[in-house]
């Protein structure tokens, strides 16, 4: 099982200010590492991200989670763990509270049934994996803990594979989570995090074959690509920045990897 920082930081959590929350990058209890990129200054601060649902059959894997998600996360553990909940139950709820949702929640379920991802774990929609069958889903990112860059969220540049502590911090937290998912299908929120799984691959620390690379990313700003990838915008209705080829053998292969396992 990946290690878990939580109960290192749990009675911080509990004793955080409201201005601590809503500015973690600001508050010295809660930093974890720093590194150099070139002159730019990388940072990672502890939010409780950590919990692991041991029972997952797919990982949804962001990029890395951002202050609003880190605001999130931190706030919901700090009520729980004032309220008297265990450790345990204090990080699922912060885990759970700050997981995707809205219309990229919605843009993801609607490409996932559209692959065959439902039929593949038994499901009427993966939408269930937000409510009843959340057994079967772990929620994390390539770099697990918030990761920022000269105080702005950190947005996949500079490449974290180039950057050896960001590296260790892939291997490390991400590497070891989903060693213990083995066997588990493995959805990459874009490109950046495609190439970041493939490293894993490489190393042996997960099976390429579980990884569903290719889905247009679930954000709005990627509106046309998922429409087109659903089947709801015609080709010759596309604008250039939309390249339906591409597109078209992400969704084929997907779908056929989805048939073989």
């Amino acid at each position: 099982m990946a290690q878990s920082l939580f109960p290192r930081f749990a009675t911080t959590v509990r004793d955080l200010t409201d201005v601590e929350v809503s500015d973690p990058r600001t508050s010295a209890k809660l930093a974890l590492a720093h590194a150099d990129a070139g002159g730019r200054t990388v940072s990672m601060v502890y939010a409780p991200f950590d919990h692991m649902n041991p029972t997952a059959r797919i990982a949804i894997v962001g990029l890395t989670p951002g202050l609003q998600q880190a605001r999130n996360a931190l706030s919901a553990a700090r009520a729980a763990l004032r309220r008297g909940a265990s450790v345990n139950d204090a990080a699922a709820e912060a885990k759970v509270f700050a997981s995707f949702s809205g219309p990229m929640r919605a843009n993801l379920v609607a490409m996932l049934d559209r692959i065959g991802v439902a039929r593949r774990l038994g499901l009427a929609s993966t939408a269930l994996l937000w409510s009843e069958r959340a057994d079967l889903v772990h929620f994390t990112s390539a770099l697990r803990y918030p990761v920022f860059v000269d105080g702005e969220n950190w947005s996949g540049q500079p490449d974290a594979l180039r950057i050896p502590p960001m590296r260790h911090w892939l291997l490390t937290y991400l590497g070891e989570e989903l060693r213990s998912l083995r066997g588990a299908l493995l959805v990459p929120l874009g490109p950046k995090v495609s190439m970041m799984l493939d490293y894993l691959a490489d190393q042996g620390i997960v099976d390429r074959s579980t990884i569903l690379d290719g889905l247009p990313h679930p954000s709005g700003a990627n509106a046309e690509r998922i429409a087109y990838f659903l089947g709801q915008k015609p080709r010759d209705r596309l604008s250039a920045k939309t390249n339906p080829t591409r597109l078209d053998a992400a969704r084929a292969s997907l779908e056929a990897k989805l048939k073989a396992g």
